[in-house]
Parts: structure tokens; C-alpha cells; sequence
């Protein structure tokens, strides 16, 4: 057995790095994932997500009761990971530091309700800054839908981020992503320490579990920040 692996994103770079290796070479049928969890350390519905991630990037084709098996002619696409804040800035050799600057119940705006379908549902807002070395880092406006993330009313959100907790506990099974560039408010200029009107790089991102919104989310970088996506 190898080394436990802590989360789907490490098991989807393990199975990526067998495919890349020809360890499993195109057309190959690979483990099952029972056999696969047994090996990697963690559970089934551990690998399921990352060979879920994997499929959905063309790199293996997945048919029921057939096995899953890795794909003969690949499409190329353009992968963004989504990270958590804290391992992203660390992996920079930063020290992260986070701070919570909002935590309410309410209604959300009305292309918030539109893009989650929440209707007049009301929502967990969270507002936090993401620190690199003391520096702004990133600034998060993030809507928080109860009824796909269970148990996380419950959480303050004082210490860990809430990019960080969705991450580790609450599944979804599809997303998309915007990336944009933005000139920053006098508010936002404020909160990431740049002039105001200065260039932001902005994602936002909307996640599902099924038919259930999970969260929206509005990131803002400050200035100079970069974006790498994996072929």
C-alpha cells in the first residue's frame, strides 16, 4: 500500500501521473475503485472524485459496469484546479494569514439568487481577506447555500477560511468559472491595500451538487496576480 493520500486532489495527481507515465497506457482498463482506495490509503468516494475530475479533463472514459478505462484520443483542455487559498500561497514559499471581515444570514442580490436558483432563499455571506507575508492577497465575496452545504451554519469561519472548509467537506459534482478583469472600487482598493481604479484579476465561481447550489463565490486578487491552467 502506498502512502495514505489526504484528498481527491491528490489522488487525481497520482492517477495523472500514471497516465502521463504510460504506467496505464491509452485503452487501458485501470484498478476499480475499491482496489484503488485500498491501495491510496483513503475512501472509495475519495477516488471517485478524482477519477471523476480526471474524465471530465478527456483523460479517461468512465461507462457503467464497463470499468473505467484511459481514454485513446485524449482532448486537450485547459484545466483550472480549485485551490485552496491557504496551499496556494504557501506553495509560494508565503506565509498565509486570513481574516474574517463578514458572517450574516440574508438575501442575497438578485444575480446571486439568478446564477444559484435559490429563488428568495436566504444564505450564508462570507466576506474574508486571504493575506501572503502580511500582504493582501485575495479578497472573498462568497454566498453560501445551507441546503447544499450541510452542517456549515455551524461553522464561524473566525480561523478557517471558508474556501478551505467547502473544500474538504461538501461534494459537488459540476461548477463553472469566470475570469475577468476588473478596476477596483474604492471599497476593494481598500480591503487588497492598491489605488483605487487599479487592475484586479477576478474569478468568479458557481458550484453544484446535483440539482442543489452549493456556493457562489467572487474572488479579487490584488494587483500582478497570475492564473496557470493545466493542459
Amino acid at each position: 500500500m502506498t502512502t495514505a493520500f489526504r484528498n481527491w486532489q491528490a489522488v487525481q495527481q497520482e492517477v495523472l501521473r500514471r497516465i502521463h507515465a504510460r504506467e496505464w497506457a491509452p485503452g487501458d482498463l485501470i484498478p476499480n475503485e475499491a482496489d484503488l482506495a485500498s491501495e491510496f490509503g483513503c475512501a472509495r468516494a475519495t477516488v471517485n472524485r478524482a477519477l471523476r475530475a480526471v474524465a471530465e479533463a478527456g483523460l479517461l472514459d468512465r461507462k457503467r459496469k464497463a470499468g473505467t478505462r484511459v481514454a485513446l484520443q485524449p482532448v486537450a483542455r485547459a484545466t483550472l484546479s480549485i485551490a485552496v487559498i491557504r496551499q496556494e500561497v504557501e506553495e509560494k514559499g508565503a506565509r498565509y494569514g486570513y481574516a474574517l471581515l463578514e458572517r450574516s444570514m440574508t438575501r442575497p442580490p438578485a444575480p446571486v439568487r439568478a446564477a444559484l436558483n435559490t429563488a428568495d432563499a436566504t444564505l450564508l455571506h462570507i466576506r474574508a481577506l486571504h493575506f501572503a507575508d502580511g500582504a493582501p492577497y485575495a479578497l472573498e465575496d462568497r454566498w453560501i447555500n445551507p441546503q447544499g452545504a450541510p452542517g456549515v451554519l455551524d461553522q464561524p469561519f473566525e480561523t478557517t477560511s471558508a474556501n478551505e472548509w467547502l473544500l474538504e467537506h461538501t461534494p459537488y459534482t459540476r461548477g463553472d468559472i469566470a475570469l475577468s478583469a476588473q478596476s477596483a472600487t474604492v471599497a476593494e482598493a481598500r480591503d487588497l491595500g492598491c489605488d483605487a481604479g487599479a487592475a484586479l484579476f477576478a474569478l468568479t465561481r458557481n458550484t453544484w451538487n446535483g440539482p442543489v447550489a452549493v456556493t457562489r463565490v467572487r474572488l479579487l486578487f490584488a494587483p500582478g496576480h497570475s492564473m496557470q491552467a493545466d493542459l
